[in-house]
């Protein structure tokens, strides 16, 4: 019989334990990692990081009942921050392709983006075709900067923030840029004698980096991404960053 409540006591004891390590374990946040440098998706207000991309994740957040932490980083970072854990999510412009897909997995798409060309005004280069043997400003580890890559006899300038790229072309250091729509809007509209070419490089469509074993998180994000679509916030949250031309 001493036995016995000896065992039970220890099963019980055993029991405490587990469920207090787990109760230590629970989620209560999560992280997003990003690079605040690429408005209107997300830049910095003050010490706050905003953008379209901030308000969709926090909207995640708050359906998923967990506090929204935003890391900002090099660009290049946010794969390896997802794949490592240091970040749950990757929530930054950034367009589905091959290669990051060997890396990590990806939500459902939340917007289509296009890429496109900066140049000065009166440029010599009036198409994407004109891009050959020229040298070509991008953002590291954007799709500009793998597009820019299969340009025949270009040179590439990689920056580590967009507005470098813009500032180097205003220097005429280089003879174009390759960026995203929005951000190209952004910063032609901060810096007279620059214009943006008529046709578009790429079209191509935004979503949320995951960590491959982490499929828990990325069904929660595509269910949370869905009830946004339905209700009209996620039109809502994009529009007041992105206004119908």
């Amino acid at each position: 019989m001493k036995i016995s409540k000896i065992i039970c006591a220890a099963i019980a004891s055993a029991m405490v334990l587990a469920f207090a390590g787990c109760a230590e374990k629970e989620k209560t946040t999560l992280v997003m990692a990003t690079n605040a440098e690429f408005p209107p998706y997300e830049y910095r207000e003050g010490d706050q990081i905003v953008g379209i991309d901030a308000e969709i994740a926090q909207a995640i957040a708050d359906d998923l009942g967990l506090e929204l932490v935003i890391e900002d980083m090099a660009f290049d970072s946010i794969i390896a921050a997802v794949q490592s854990g240091k970040a749950d999510m990757g929530v930054a412009g950034m367009t589905i392709d091959e290669d990051r897909l060997k890396n990590v997995n990806f939500s459902t798409p939340y917007t289509t983006a296009a890429q496109v060309v900066i140049v000065k005004e009166g440029s010599e280069i009036a198409s994407p075709a004109d891009l050959v043997g020229k040298k070509i400003g991008v953002q590291l580890g954007t799709t500009g900067d793998i597009f820019a890559g299969d340009i025949a006899d270009a040179t590439v300038e990689r920056f580590n923030k967009g507005f470098e790229a813009v500032q180097s072309l205003n220097q005429d250091k280089i003879d174009a840029v390759i960026i995203d729509r929005e951000p190209a809007k952004v910063f032609v509209t901060q810096n007279e004698g620059l214009a943006i070419l008529d046709e578009a490089y790429t079209i191509e469509e935004y979503a949320i980096a995951v960590a491959k074993d982490n499929t828990e998180l990325l069904d929660q994000i595509n269910a949370s991404l869905a009830k946004l679509e339905e209700s009209g916030k996620l039109e809502e949250i994009i529009g007041k960053y992105i206004k119908a031309e």
